[in-house]
């Protein structure tokens, strides 16, 4: 089964805390619907972008995406 990488941009001086702290809800939110993933972390691309991050296995990308609207997906 493919994964997919969900991801939250965010961007400004504080992207790198406002991603990271943002792996905090993702992780709630995993734990509370009972849900399984692969990772959850967050990413800095450079002083002023940083991205969150799910990494799930293709049959919950739909219920991770409709729930918490990411900014975009890839293939893991």
């Amino acid at each position: 089964m493919r994964k997919i990488k969900l991801i939250w941009d965010f961007k400004g001086p504080d992207a790198s805390e406002t991603a990271k702290h943002h792996c905090v809800h993702l992780h709630e939110y995993a734990a509370v619907e009972k849900l399984p993933f692969e990772e959850i972390n967050h990413s800095v691309l450079h002083d002023m972008h940083a991205i969150a991050f799910v990494v799930v296995n293709e049959a919950y990308m739909k219920t991770y995406r409709d729930a918490l609207k990411p900014h975009r997906g890839v293939l893991a």
